[in-house]
C-alpha cells in the first residue's frame, strides 16, 4: 500500500507504540484485501457491546483506554446490550450490567460517544454522497451504502475503534466505485405496504443471492419507498445475505436509472418478486396460527419516532392481552421525544415497554425464555425472524397491524 508520509510517520512509532499497532492491523487488513491506499474517514461507528466484545475484547478496550488515547474523529458506538431501567424486569444477569458500566467508561475515555443506537442516520448523523466512513453494525452499513451513497465497509470492532483512532481506513471494497455497482437485478412486482414486506424482499434476495460483494438494485413497479421501509429492507439483506449496498432505481443516489446503477458490470442474476413471493415468506411460520403468543416485539432495527407514533396512536385507548410481553426498542434521544410527545405514556398505558439504547436479540433473549417460558414470538422484523431462532424461539412474520392484533388479542394471527 501506499503511504503518506503522516501514516508512515504514525507506522513507525511517531505518536507511539499502540497507534503504530493500529496502523499495521489495518495495513494488514488492506494488504489481504487489495487495498492500494488508506482513505481518511469522517465517522466512525462502533460496534462494541459486552455481549459481543467478549472478556478478551473487554480486555482489548481496557488496553486502549489506559493509553490515554482519543479518537481523532467522531465516534458513536452501535446498541448495547442492556436497558438499566428494566433490567431486572427483563431478567438481565448482574454481570452483564456490571460488563456494560465498565465497557460504557472505557469508551468515554477514548472519547467515543456511547449514543448506544444502530440507527444513528435517523437521528445522530447523516453522511453525505461520496462521503467515506468506517462503521460497523449490518443494517447501519447498508443504509450508508445505499441511501445515502456514503461509503464504508462492514468493519468489526476492533477495525471500528482503530479507524475512529487512526482517522483512517483501508481503501478496498465499497470505497471503490467498481464494487458499488449492481450485479442482481430484481423486478418489484409487490405491493410492499408495510416495513415487514420490505424486510420480506431482503429474505427472498438475501437467500437466493448471498455474498458481501452482491449487490442487487430494485425496479419498483409502483410507489416509492420511506426511510423506514429501506431501513427494513437493508437490515434483512445483511442478515439473510451479508449484503453491504443495494440500489433502488430511482430512489438511492447511485441508481437514477438501471444502466448508472450497473454501470456495466455483469450480472448474475435477473428475477421478479411477486406478491405471491412475499406472502410464501409470511409462510414460514414456526409457532401455528390461532395459539396462544408469548411475546410481540418491535425491534432489529430500533424503531424511529415515526413508527413509535403509529404503534402508540394503534394502541390509544386499547391493553395488552394478559400474558403477552409487547417490547419496542429504540434510542435514548427518539425515547425522549417520544416523552415529549405523551407517546410513551400511550404505549406504557396499554402495557407496552419502550426499552432503551438496545436492540432486544441483544438482551440475551435465550435467558429470558428460559425465565419466563417464552418461544411463541410475532414480530415484523424479517432480521429479528432469522436471528432469534438460534435462541430457541419460534418466530412469526407479520406486518405491523398483525403484529399489533396478536398482542391484543393474545393469538398467532394470520398474514
Amino acid at each position: 500500500m501506499r503511504l503518506t508520509a503522516e501514516e508512515s510517520h504514525l507506522l513507525d512509532g511517531g505518536q507511539g507504540e499502540v497507534l503504530a499497532q493500529l496502523m499495521r492491523e489495518q495495513l494488514t487488513v488492506g494488504e489481504f484485501f487489495g487495498a492500494e491506499r488508506f482513505v481518511p474517514v469522517t465517522n466512525a461507528h462502533f460496534t462494541g457491546d459486552p455481549e459481543v466484545l467478549g472478556t478478551e475484547g473487554v480486555a482489548y478496550l481496557e488496553r486502549l483506554a489506559a493509553t490515554g488515547l482519543r479518537v481523532t474523529v467522531p465516534t458513536t458506538r452501535n446498541s448495547q446490550a442492556v436497558d438499566f431501567e428494566h433490567a431486572v424486569e427483563l431478567a438481565q444477569h448482574p454481570d452483564l450490567l456490571t460488563a456494560e458500566r465498565r465497557v460504557r467508561q472505557m469508551l468515554a475515555t477514548l472519547g467515543v460517544a456511547t449514543l448506544n443506537t444502530c440507527i444513528g442516520y435517523q437521528s445522530v448523523y447523516q453522511p453525505h454522497l461520496g462521503e467515506h466512513v468506517a462503521w460497523g453494525d449490518t443494517g447501519t452499513v447498508a443504509y450508508a451504502n445505499s441511501v445515502l451513497g456514503a461509503r464504508t465497509n462492514y468493519e468489526s470492532g476492533t477495525a471500528g475503534i482503530a479507524a475512529g483512532l487512526t482517522g483512517r481506513t483501508p481503501e478496498y471494497g465499497f470505497h471503490l466505485d467498481a464494487v458499488r455497482r449492481a450485479n442482481v437485478r430484481v423486478r418489484i412486482r409487490a405491493a410492499l405496504d408495510d416495513v415487514a414486506d420490505w424486510g420480506a424482499v431482503g429474505a427472498i434476495v438475501g437467500e437466493r443471492c448471498r455474498g458481501y460483494w452482491n449487490v442487487p438494485v430494485f425496479e419498483l413497479s409502483h410507489g416509492l419507498p420511506h426511510q423506514d421501509e429501506l431501513k427494513h429492507l437493508g437490515a434483512s439483506l445483511a442478515s439473510f445475505g451479508s449484503s453491504a449496498m443495494y440500489h433502488v432505481v430511482g430512489v438511492t443516489p447511485e441508481a437514477p436509472d438501471l444502466a448508472t446503477a450497473v454501470g456495466g458490470r455483469d450480472l448474475v442474476d435477473d428475477f421478479e418478486v411477486t406478491d405471491q413471493d412475499i406472502e410464501a415468506v409470511f409462510a414460514r411460520d414456526l409457532a401455528p396460527r390461532d395459539v396462544d403468543v408469548d411475546v410481540v416485539v418491535f425491534t432489529g432495527p430500533q424503531l424511529s419516532f415515526f413508527e413509535l407514533k403509529r404503534i402508540a396512536e394503534a394502541l390509544d385507548g386499547r391493553t395488552v392481552s394478559d400474558g403477552v410481553r409487547l417490547l419496542l426498542t429504540t434510542n435514548s434521544m427518539i425515547r425522549r421525544a417520544l416523552e415529549d410527545q405523551g407517546l410513551l405514556q400511550v404505549i406504557s398505558a396499554a402495557g407496552g415497554t419502550v426499552i432503551e439504547g438496545t436492540c432486544w436479540y441483544l438482551m440475551d433473549p435465550a435467558a429470558q425464555r428460559e425465565q419466563f417460558g417464552w418461544t411463541r414470538l410475532v414480530t415484523n422484523s424479517a432480521k429479528l425472524v432469522n436471528i432469534i431462532q438460534a435462541h430457541g424461539y419460534a418466530p412469526v412474520l407479520r406486518r405491523t397491524e398483525a403484529c399489533l392484533q396478536a398482542a391484543l388479542s393474545g393469538k398467532v394471527p394470520a398474514p
